[in-house]
């Protein structure tokens, strides 16, 4: 998938609305996945910051990258969406590949933000972690 087009779409869902299609990351982040699990157990972000996320899924099974509130992740783990990558923060990383989404956090406080997999069994296994800002 181009890149390009990562960018050209800004997603529906209030928290996400904030992130701005067009923002340069000011800081790239780069995670693994490996047995069905990330390698970044948790995240700090700055308010406003905008996130390159690149992801690696080294397992031989799909996964996917979800950044969002309660809202978002539920919305996910009820399974409505088959893919991802037209929305800030979202993505299908299907086995063996490298994809990449860009997300710029809320300056706003946010209950609760967290980073997750929500294929069929993927979050329970533990496939998620907090995102903090400030």
């Amino acid at each position: 998938m181009a890149a390009g087009a990562l960018f050209l779409l800004i997603g529906g869902a209030a928290l996400l609305a904030a992130a701005p299609s067009t923002a340069s990351a000011t800081r790239t982040v780069h995670l693994m996945i490996h047995f069905s699990h990330f390698d970044l157990p948790s995240l700090a972000v700055q308010p406003g910051e905008t996130v390159r996320f690149v992801i690696t899924n080294t397992d031989p099974i799909d996964h996917e990258f979800i950044v969002g509130d309660a809202e978002v992740q539920l919305r996910h783990e009820n399974g409505t969406e088959p893919s991802h990558g037209l929305r800030p923060g979202e993505v299908s990383v299907p086995a063996g590949t490298t994809q990449e989404t860009m997300y710029t956090f809320p300056t706003t406080p946010v209950p609760t933000l967290e980073f997750a997999c929500h294929l069929p069994g993927h979050y329970a296994y533990g496939m998620h972690g907090p995102i903090t800002i400030g």
